[in-house]
């Protein structure tokens, strides 16, 4: 049989905050496998360990215990062959608030070895349609427009492993549904792999070959769109999300 390459595995990873009776389990026995190439969707209300498995993956949490690999390399101790080739977008983590967004770019560009900055740029200025925010203060943004400049810095290095969270977070209809049309291209173009977490239900059954939904830091839930609607009988994720967080089966 032919094995899947992935881009994600962790293996049993668990994140504890806190210590004796004190200490809150956000993550319990987590084990990934994210396909290369794929769009997989993370979802779970809120404490269902979603921001922290991001973290973890991202490197900015330390597990309590576990593992994780990503694009065939041990996160804890290949760090310096992965992150060349990752990138991330989250509406929660902002970008410098007194540069431009150009600046910001342009220092990030720099941060994960883009070759020619100022042309890779004008590529995303085009293809994220950001040429009048180019020269603004990242702080004078709206919600939205700042959703923009971080989908730009999360494509500078053409990465081949996408960490998103909320990617269309405060866009309104019209221009989320570009973005997602926009990163369904990207995928197809780089085989790019996507990771994201999303409560837009709607999104990720258009988006993502895989589902993985999460409760009280586990997965209780794992498989493509139509899957899921079919062992919940349920004719949409928005009523799974609700039965499973509602414990309504």
């Amino acid at each position: 049989m032919h094995e899947v390459k992935l881009s994600i595995k962790t293996i049993r990873l668990r994140k504890v905050f806190g210590a004796g009776p004190e200490q809150t389990v956000a993550v319990e026995g987590l084990d990934l496998a994210v396909a290369a190439g794929s769009t997989t969707g993370l979802l779970g209300g809120n404490g269902a360990g979603k921001s922290t498995t991001m973290g973890m993956l991202l490197g900015l949490l330390e597990p309590t215990s576990g593992s994780i690999d990503m694009l065939g390399h041990d996160l804890h101790q290949r760090r310096d062959l992965i992150a060349p080739f990752i990138n991330f977008s989250s509406p929660y983590v902002d970008l410098p608030n007194r540069l431009t967004v150009r600046q910001n770019l342009t220092v990030y560009g720099h941060l994960y070895g883009v070759a020619d900055i100022a042309a890779r740029i004008d590529e995303l200025t085009e293809q994220l349609q950001i040429g009048n925010l180019l020269d603004r203060r990242h702080g004078s943004l709206s919600a939205g427009q700042r959703t923009r400049a971080s989908l730009a810095k999360s494509l500078l290095n053409k990465p081949r492993l996408l960490l998103l969270d909320e990617p269309t977070a405060s866009l309104d209809p019209d221009t989320a549904d570009w973005v997602r049309g926009l990163l369904m291209g990207y995928r197809r173009e780089t085989g790019a792999t996507i990771f994201m977490s999303s409560h837009n239900m709607q999104e990720v059954e258009r988006m993502c070959d895989d589902v993985i939904m999460m409760k009280q830091g586990s997965i209780v839930a794992q498989g493509a769109p139509q899957e899921l609607l079919a062992s919940y009988k349920r004719d949409n994720l928005e009523e799974v999300f609700l039965d499973i967080a509602r414990d309504r089966i």
